[in-house]
């Protein structure tokens, strides 16, 4: 197959899109995890509806677009299912736990994983610019998390645990982007990844309430937007440089706070969400610049 056209600009603008899609499953993970919208619902579950509902979506478009299907590569699809399934069940877990900026803030520490693990496992070059982005971008997660007694609770190392799992699935992601086409991908993910999860639903389900059902299906179709932006964004750059740009997972999580609960960002919630944009920006400005030399 021909692979993407490099374009950094969308690649910024594809992850900065899904970023905004997996802040909202969060909340909706956050409210079926607690209860919100009925009796709570194990982890397990709440990644059983995401895949399920994710992969009816992907099915579907796959039915209207009938795209050219490769053979896949089956070893980086069990690998990145294996990761990814993971990484979210342990995300949707820490949420009802632990506020959901103190979980989003530790979790997504994933982009500095992905982009560290990216220099032996990919080959990829890191320059100077980089680094410092990465590190202005984690300075703004470290400062929502609020490094307090309170965080080091057995539910904040679900989240940190996720964040290390999920930057290894980055490395898969970025393997397979390569490889075949995006929509394949996601096809090939959310069908392992629902077997998987459908297997472990099974020793913990519950009837879900009616507002439940709802909440479930929303995840899985904003999953499955979040995914389709992600795989076609880490196709048209490197996975160093827009990895560290899902940070703005954060900034979506605060807004929908605010939109939803009435929730009103302090000054410490502020002054993180600026370093973390901050870092993203200087990513984009730094290959502007290369791509303009």
């Amino acid at each position: 197959m021909t692979p993407a056209r490099q374009n950094p600009t969308l690649a910024a603008l594809l992850i900065f899109t899904a970023s905004a899609f997996l802040a909202a499953t969060t909340l909706l993970a956050k409210a079926l995890g607690t209860n919100t919208l009925g009796p709570a619902l194990h982890p397990l579950q709440i990644s059983h509806g995401r895949f399920l509902f994710a992969f009816l979506v992907i099915v579907s478009a796959v039915g209207v677009l009938r795209p050219r299907l490769s053979r896949p590569h089956w070893g980086l699809h069990i690998g990145r299912t294996s990761f990814g399934w993971v990484g979210i069940t342990l995300m949707f877990a820490s949420v009802a736990f632990i506020p959901i900026s103190d979980a989003t803030a530790i979790s997504f520490l994933n982009p500095v994983f992905g982009m560290v693990l990216a220099i032996p496992l990919l080959k990829e070059g890191v320059g100077p610019w980089r680094w410092l982005a990465a590190a202005v971008a984690l300075t703004g997660a470290l400062i929502l998390l609020r490094p307090t007694p309170a965080s080091f609770q057995p539910a904040a190392l679900l989240a940190l645990t996720a964040a290390a799992v999920i930057g290894m699935e980055l490395i898969f992601i970025k393997k397979l982007s390569g490889r075949e086409i995006p929509i394949q991908i996601l096809l090939i993910n959310n069908a392992m990844g629902l077997t998987i999860a459908s297997v472990a639903v099974s020793f913990v389900f519950q009837m879900p309430t009616p507002e439940q059902w709802i909440a479930l299906v929303a995840i899985g179709v904003l999953m499955a937007c979040a995914q389709a932006c992600f795989v076609n964004g880490m196709a048209r750059a490197d996975a160093s440089f827009v990895a560290p740009i899902s940070y703005a997972t954060l900034i979506f999580a605060a807004l929908y706070d605010f939109a939803v609960f009435g929730v009103i960002p302090d000054v410490v919630s502020q002054i993180g969400s600026a370093i973390i944009l901050t870092g993203g920006l200087i990513l984009v400005w730094c290959e502007a610049r290369v791509r303009i030399a």
